[in-house]
């Protein structure tokens, strides 16, 4: 759920289907490690399997010789502790393969842990930098005798919550709904109420819990349901949920999202961020009140409102483009945010020009005029400039850049400035 789109709920249709909705979205949303995860689970008393998390190779080795004292030597497990998926089939800078490993021996998982930690995991959801591992889980390895998939998450077409459950745990859930959408099965929970008995015991059963574990099985689902409304969670998502040959019922791999509205209400939760995966242009951005994303063109775009990045995206593609950013202004732009919007955007070396589109509403169009110049002298701008102004003042805005004396294409129309955009990159 990275990138430009981002899947902000899913809709659940008949036969069991769910199927991925996508839509620009703006809001950036706070993800947890799975050992924050795996934590916040503990405080509703969810069933996780024991675990430490090490910072250095000495400190995991000596947590894997706890965990064995304390189990009876059982195998373990080490993590490392990324946001992105695909770590186990990932690849690290240095060539060593793989962020999950199974060991035997206190010293094994040292070993291992030093192959991970302080380097860069590559996986299909992290681009091709990867991302830093700065810590890993030591777990204690557990014997499935099944595995199954849960989540809940707020779904439009049921105005509420819904849980989402299948027997093929450890799979991603969205082939397995592609291609068998019968063995999906989704719970709407009346938000007033929460979930009660016989809806969890009805899902467990489908999601092919033995009879036996179904009470079991149920009480997880509520507790994990309690997690998701009372920490103002928009996903919990547990893939496996498992029951071990011992007949318990645990989660094994976490993934909980939070909404950034609800950061006021649950300051211990977000003081849980980690920075360091985040792209320092959206930091930037988020400093200067500015909505961006990075993308993997080389047209920079800066709007106001995230339907006309959208619209604008749509036309540079149509003209054989490719935009390089999702950058919006928002209602507020001043000069110094136009200024801030120009910093970031061409401090990605892959930009070869600058798309301006704005649409002048609550926005004039004379203020982003005066920002633009500005940006223009003060980063003594050396990749092209195409301007397309509209709406509030748009005549004094267009006056003002042709007066400035710099070197900015204006364009009448959207199309007009996608066409001069991208055969100025052609040319």
């Amino acid at each position: 759920m990275l990138g430009m789109w981002r899947m902000v709920g899913r809709t659940v249709v008949g036969g069991g289907k769910v199927t991925a909705r996508k839509v620009g979205e703006q809001k950036r949303f706070l993800n947890l490690h799975e050992y924050q995860s795996k934590g916040l689970m503990d405080k509703f008393k969810v069933n996780t399997q024991p675990w430490r998390l090490a910072r250095t190779a000495d400190a995991a080795r000596v947590a894997a010789a706890e965990l064995q004292e304390e189990n009876g030597g059982k195998d373990l497990v080490v993590k490392a502790q990324v946001h992105a998926g695909g770590r186990g089939k990932g690849v690290f800078d240095t060539g060593f393969k793989g962020g999950v490993h199974l060991c035997k021996e206190p010293a094994e998982a040292g070993r291992l842990a030093g192959e991970m930690i302080s380097h860069r995991l590559i996986t299909k959801q992290t681009g091709k930098d990867g991302v830093p591992v700065n810590s890993v889980m030591v777990l204690e390895s557990l014997d499935f005798s099944g595995e199954s998939y849960f989540a809940i998450l707020m779904d439009r077409e049921h105005n509420g919550p819904v849980m989402v459950g299948s027997p093929d745990g450890g799979m991603d859930i969205e082939e397995v709904a592609a291609k068998t959408p019968e063995r999906v099965f989704t719970q709407p929970i009346d938000i007033s109420q929460g979930p009660q008995r016989e809806q969890t015991k009805d899902l467990a059963r489908k999601m092919g819990f033995d009879e036996d574990l179904l009470d079991q099985a149920a009480q997880q689902l509520e507790r994990l349901y309690e997690l998701f409304i009372t920490s103002d969670a928009t996903q919990v998502e547990i893939n496996p949920l498992v029951q071990t040959s011992d007949k318990k019922v645990y989660c094994v791999d976490a993934k909980i999202n939070f909404d950034d509205n609800a950061a006021f209400r649950q300051k211990d939760i977000f003081e849980m961020h980690d920075p360091s995966e985040d792209d320092p242009r959206e930091v930037a951005a988020g400093k200067a009140d500015l909505n961006y994303i990075g993308l993997d063109g080389n047209i920079g775009c800066l709007v106001n409102g995230a339907g006309l990045a959208m619209a604008t995206m749509d036309i540079i593609k149509h003209y054989g483009g490719e935009p390089a950013n999702f950058c919006d202004l928002g209602g507020g732009a001043t000069e110094e945010r136009v200024k801030a919007a120009f910093d970031i955007i061409t401090s990605d070396t892959s930009v070869k020009a600058i798309l301006v589109n704005i649409f002048g509403g609550i926005v004039r169009c004379d203020v982003i005029a005066r920002g633009i110049i500005g940006a223009t002298k003060s980063l003594d701008l050396k990749v092209p400039l195409v301007v397309r102004l509209a709406g509030t003042n748009a005549e004094i805005a267009n006056d003002l850049l042709a007066e400035s004396g710099l070197k900015i294409h204006t364009a009448k129309s959207m199309s007009d400035a996608a066409s001069i955009v991208t055969g100025l990159i052609k040319n």
